[in-house]
């Protein structure tokens, strides 16, 4: 038996899609006890893997902040006495920590991000549009460094289930023969963000058929003000903004028929339940590798600009200035590619 670390901090996209790696790996090396160190915030998201998972939150704006915090992180990394340390993040808390590890003469491998190629990618003159390497093979390859090869198997964190639907149905009430279809249309920068107007007739569209039920996904003040006012208008609509933690909000998602989504954590959270995302890119592209774990290239929503894409993460502004990446898919084919799902 062994112990093995893997660290990865941020953000939750990320850190959602470690699951289906350190799932793999768990099953493929029962004897060895793996531990997952991140944010407090997203231990939800390991609470479905093997026995032989657990998770060490890190508090790192209280008692790990910092050079003395994380060196008191690392005492309390050392008592557990790690065979082997996988750095999924490769920032400078994660370097430190696995300096540490290296002065103790433990074993480390980190993540290659692949910059040089995605660089490439994203250039604005002679792009090279190659499909890089997905974060799921570069999480493995990290193991592979470390003499642990494992074989990506993941379908949920359900296995071949749904969520537990009692524990939701006094939120959502009952699915009955409806589809249900989960939107959400935010993401952290606006070259990742449909624009809420042609969303909203998107939105519009299913919300007039009965026999569907749509869910809004999202979170903060602003966002929950646009939710009000779509539900002001299409009182059918459901948002979800506090009314589930993140738990039941992936059991939730497991029931879903389909879900909309930008380029965005919620991409990947709906990836670990085993449902078909419908997703849009902007000024990011699949080809990036950070598409959704399973998810069909067929289901993805986007145009074929020489312009795009322009940044890995999308946070860059548009230098034409008119996000014509977005603003010219027509509500139509989002609708078409939900439709072709859900029927």
């Amino acid at each position: 038996m062994a112990r093995i670390l893997i660290i990865r901090f941020s953000a939750l996209g990320d850190v959602a899609m470690t699951i289906p790696v350190i799932h793999s790996l768990a099953v493929q090396y029962p004897q060895h006890e793996i531990t997952v160190l991140s944010r407090a915030v997203w231990q939800p998201l390991f609470q479905g893997l093997p026995a032989n998972v657990g998770f060490v939150g890190a508090d790192l704006t209280g008692k790990h902040k910092g050079l003395w915090g994380l060196n008191s992180l690392y005492s309390e990394l050392k008592a557990m006495h790690f065979a082997y340390i996988a750095d999924f993040h490769h920032v400078l808390r994660s370097k430190y920590l696995c300096l540490r590890f290296r002065l103790a003469n433990k074993p480390v491998a980190s993540i290659c991000k692949g910059r040089a190629g995605k660089k490439k990618l994203v250039r604005r003159h002679d792009k090279v549009m190659e499909n890089q390497k997905s974060s799921f093979r570069r999480y493995a390859d990290v193991f592979e460094k470390l003499g642990l090869p494992v074989l990506l198997n993941f379908s949920s964190i359900y296995g071949e289930g749904k969520g537990n639907f009692a524990e939701i149905e006094p939120v959502t009430g009952p699915k009955e023969n409806q589809k249900w279809i989960g939107i959400a249309p935010f993401a952290k920068h606006r070259g990742k963000i449909y624009p809420l107007e042609l969303q909203e007739q998107v939105i519009a569209h299913f919300a007039a058929n009965p026999k569907v039920k749509v869910f809004l996904f999202g979170g903060g003040k602003s966002e929950q003000d646009v939710f009000d006012a779509w539900i002001a208008k299409y009182p059918s609509v459901v948002s979800m903004i506090g009314k589930l933690n993140m738990r039941t909000e992936l059991n939730l998602m497991s029931h879903l028929d389909v879900m909309l989504s930008m380029d965005s954590a919620n991409m990947h959270l709906a990836s670990l339940v085993n449902i078909p995302v419908v997703s849009i890119w902007g000024a990011t592209h699949p080809y990036a590798g950070f598409m959704g774990w399973k998810q069909l290239p067929v289901n993805t929503v986007q145009l074929d600009l020489s312009c795009r894409p322009c940044s890995v993460y999308g946070q860059k502004p548009c230098w034409r200035g008119d996000y014509a990446c977005l603003r010219d898919i027509k509500p139509e084919q989002v609708i078409a590619k939900i439709e072709g799902i859900v029927g």
